[in-house]
């Protein structure tokens, strides 16, 4: 399984940037998918996942309200949309895929990841 992620870029304070990621699998529906990122000095930390169904979502506090993750079967890619972008936003963001069994379920944590792309950047200037 590969994922290959991009649309990171340079926005102004309260901009919006399309991040897409590309999951090369046999079988996309076996995979949840997830959003992370790391900013420099700092871990690396869980944005948004998507269950497999695409039905359920989970995000972190700061992005809720202001970050929409989705997925598009027929092209085997899952998109998160960014809008009212802070600096606090600023970071190299990842996407991984997560092989699970449950449907309806977007995990958070980092270990029930099994497979990452590569990171897009997004830096928010103010």
């Amino acid at each position: 399984v590969q994922l290959q992620a991009c649309g990171g870029g340079l926005v102004q304070v309260g901009g919006s940037l399309r991040l897409s990621c590309a999951v090369s699998a046999r079988t996309f529906s076996t995979y949840a998918v997830g959003w992370f990122r790391q900013a420099p000095g700092k871990d690396r930390e869980f944005v948004a996942a998507i269950s497999r169904s695409g039905f359920s979502t989970d995000y972190r506090d700061s992005v809720k309200g202001r970050f929409t993750i989705s997925r598009n079967s027929a092209k085997n890619t899952v998109t998160l949309r960014m809008d009212s972008l802070k600096p606090e936003d600023t970071a190299a963001y990842y996407c991984a895929a997560a092989a699970i069994g449950t449907y309806n379920y977007a995990p958070k944590l980092t270990n029930t990841y099994n497979y990452w792309g590569q990171g897009t950047l997004v830096t928010v200037s103010s």
